[in-house]
């Protein structure tokens, strides 16, 4: 089963995402390094910045084999960036929806300060190649970015309601301007090697507790 992207506007919330599925067999096996090397790729050279003859050396294979699994480069991007998706919401499903919107907002921050100052986000580096990757391409970092906000838009308006985000009035907006200011972030803290510049656009958004 390959994972499909949801459309946002259906949703309240962020729902199971649904893996690519595991491949048996030596083939199948080439398939998921291919789109994991891949995966790395893209995040250290952008869209452009690699060939099928760049990802068959760090796989170890014939650029033949690519093509028997990814036709076109388009092919290799999609499956690349459906894997990268599921895997990502999944994360996201991890942060206890129980907890006051602070906290949900703290343990959304961890999923990416982990990795912060080694790794970029791998939808933000292809958003930055935006007018030469394909139109298909295009819909679904679109989709990436609208299932992270609409997940935020919704922890906002709760911390506008318990005082512990700041709020411009639109949840949407913020939850849009967080995620962009998240994703410029991820690209400086790697520039600069400060992890902590990520951590500095969770806090911007704050509200210190009221004393009792």
């Amino acid at each position: 089963m390959k994972f499909r992207l949801q459309d946002p506007a259906a949703m309240s919330d962020i729902s199971p995402a649904t893996p690519v599925a595991k491949s048996s067999g030596a083939s199948g096996n080439t398939r998921e390094q291919l789109i994991a090397h891949a995966q790395t790729l893209i995040r250290e050279r952008g869209y452009n910045g690699f060939s099928y003859r760049d990802l068959a050396e760090h796989v170890g294979v014939k650029t033949a084999s690519i093509h028997y699994h990814f036709p076109q480069k388009e092919d290799l991007l999609l499956a690349a960036v459906d894997d990268y998706t599921g895997r990502a919401l999944q994360a996201v499903r991890t942060v206890d929806e129980s907890l006051p919107a602070r906290q949900r907002l703290d343990q959304y921050a961890r999923l990416f300060t982990r990795t912060a100052g080694d790794q970029v986000c791998m939808c933000g580096m292809l958003t930055a190649d935006f007018n030469s990757v394909p139109d298909s391409v295009r819909t679904v970092l679109q989709t990436f970015y609208r299932l992270h906000e609409t997940w935020l838009a919704k922890v906002f308006a709760e911390g506008a309601r318990d005082g512990t985000l700041k709020s411009s009035g639109d949840p949407h907006a913020d939850a849009r301007a967080l995620f962009a200011a998240l994703q410029g972030a991820l690209l400086a803290s790697r520039l600069f090697q400060a992890p902590d510049r990520v951590q500095d656009v969770f806090a911007s958004v704050q509200r210190e507790p009221q004393p009792a």
